[in-house]
């Protein structure tokens, strides 16, 4: 089921991308029924503010393609309508950067303007069968692949947590390195790697997004 949102006075901007001509038409019909929606089927008018909605029989690689092409192009709100949603295709679509999926079983007209508003209003949507689906995906991923090779979810090595839960405890790059038993060198050399493929600006605000992140 997906919560109830208040209805929100402003307009938000719809562009539905469907290669089928049929059920562009359909779910466009059925979004004109409800109010403070402006509905486009040009994929060239989305814009960062806008919601794209994406309709596919299931989720493949020209799916998730759409997906990130929008997300390259600032779009961050995108909603994915698909008649057949598998394991796979649900890690895929997440992975891509979608922010709420919905059946088209459960595509009335109420529950989709539902899901668009939830969206825009920067929640995601997810029917609960597939949030269940979803978390055990990840905890596979954590378990099966990342952990093995030392990674987590977000990105981070073991060995580059450590060192950011010590420099959260106030130590200087020398005493953790005399804690880890690493060079200061090595210890420069993983807050660069940290800061240069997360884009954080400097020591600090690693520390900052690790503790964010719930990783220290």
């Amino acid at each position: 089921m997906i919560a109830e949102q208040p209805v929100d006075s402003a307009t938000i901007d719809i562009v539905v991308s469907a290669a089928d001509p049929l059920s562009r038409a359909g779910i466009v019909s059925q979004l004109r029924a409800s109010r403070g929606f402006s509905i486009s089927t040009d994929g060239t008018t989305a814009h960062p503010e806008a919601v794209a909605l994406i309709v596919a029989d299931e989720i493949d690689d020209d799916v998730t393609t759409r997906i990130r092409a929008l997300r390259a192009r600032g779009v961050a709100r995108i909603v994915l309508l698909a008649a057949r949603v598998d394991d796979k295709g649900l890690l895929a679509a997440a992975e891509a950067g979608v922010s709420g999926v919905v059946r088209r079983s459960d595509a009335t007209a109420r529950n989709l303007a539902m899901a668009i508003r939830a969206t825009a209003a920067g929640e995601g949507t997810l029917p609960p069968d597939l949030l269940g689906r979803l978390l055990h995906q990840v905890g596979q991923l954590q378990r099966q692949v990342l952990s093995p090779r030392g990674l987590t979810l977000l990105g981070l090595t073991e060995r580059e947590v450590k060192v950011l839960r010590l420099l959260a405890e106030g130590l200087d790059t020398a005493e953790v390195g005399q804690q880890l038993f690493y060079s200061e060198r090595t210890v420069k050399n993983i807050i660069h790697d940290v800061t240069s493929r997360l884009e954080l600006r400097n020591r600090t605000h690693a520390v900052a997004y690790a503790i964010r992140e719930g990783l220290i």
